[in-house]
């Protein structure tokens, strides 16, 4: 019986720079970043989290396993005080999309430096 997801696999143009984005602008920890011939690169909202995301090189991977699909997932984050949050990320040049209201709540979305969008939600 699967518990839970452990990893998200985001495949990425170029590694550091996803990595200042996700840490610097974003406020992620790095949990590990690991270069055995291949980087992986796995960062978290925070260590406790269950799941985290591993940034991996889309190149050497598309080179690796041609057969994958490398498209961006799509993910909803879960937040505390949205309007407070959205308001930092526009300070901190994040582009995002309309902070909208619904059924479920609350909800905006914003994209990387390499213009693959994610939503977070008030929860």
């Amino acid at each position: 019986m699967i518990q839970q997801l452990g990893q998200v696999m985001l495949y990425v143009n170029d590694q550091e720079q996803a990595k200042v984005f996700w840490t610097e602008k974003l406020g992620f920890q790095v949990i590990s970043d690991v270069d055995n011939g291949m980087r992986i690169l796995t960062i978290a909202p925070t260590e406790e989290v269950q799941t985290s995301i591993v940034l991996h090189d889309k190149k050497k991977i598309q080179k690796m396993s041609p057969e994958l699909n490398l498209g961006t997932p799509s993910l909803m984050f879960y937040a505390n005080n949205l309007e407070a949050l959205y308001e930092d990320f526009k300070a901190k040049g994040i582009t995002v999309g309309e902070l909208v209201n619904m059924p479920f709540g609350k909800v905006f979305n914003f994209s990387d430096d390499e213009g693959n969008y994610f939503a977070i939600t008030e929860k």
